[in-house]
């Protein structure tokens, strides 16, 4: 198992749409591994495989770790979609590729989402509040979407510029 490097913004690889998966086999259950590694290592609860530059439809979230003493338990859901949403809770949200930022995201408070887990069922995952929140926010780096794109456009246009130059400071 490894920890893999998180891609940041302004990176242009985070902007692309990934590609579904057409089956689960043992090297993307070892990507599964390294992602959640990589997840618990940043101390984050949700990790989509662009974030890692694998542009591939895999997103792996475990929200109950992230409260103290809790175990891990990471889920896997490859080419996630949502079936049903309802509802509306606002969060402030972060994000492992874009640090030290956090902004209040509206989005649905009941998500339900079908997918592959790691051994290549089918799955149905229902998520309410810090789940469907987390499911939704890790679907939409698969689309290409990143939680910035849910606030206004001036805002994300200096925290972009914010970004650019400490990037080209290191």
């Amino acid at each position: 198992m490894a920890v893999l490097p998180i891609l940041t913004a302004p990176d242009r690889r985070l902007k692309q749409i990934s590609q579904p998966v057409s089956k689960v086999d043992d090297a993307l259950r070892q990507l599964m591994d390294d992602m959640a590694d990589t997840m618990y290592h940043a101390i984050g609860i949700g990790l989509a495989a662009p974030q890692v530059g694998i542009l591939r439809r895999i997103i792996c979230v475990d929200v109950h770790h992230a409260q103290e003493g809790n175990e891990k338990k990471p889920v896997f859901i490859v080419n996630p979609v949502i079936v049903h949403s309802a509802g509306e809770i606002c969060w402030k949200e972060g994000c492992l590729s874009i640090p030290e930022y956090h902004s209040e995201v509206t989005r649905a408070a009941h998500v339900v989402v079908k997918g592959l887990d790691r051994n290549n069922q089918v799955l149905e995952l229902v998520g309410d509040d810090l789940m469907a929140v987390c499911l939704q926010h890790e679907i939409d780096h698969l689309n290409g979407k990143l939680f910035i794109d849910h606030i206004s456009m001036l805002k994300r246009s200096i925290l972009l510029k914010k970004l650019k130059k400490q990037k080209e400071e290191q």
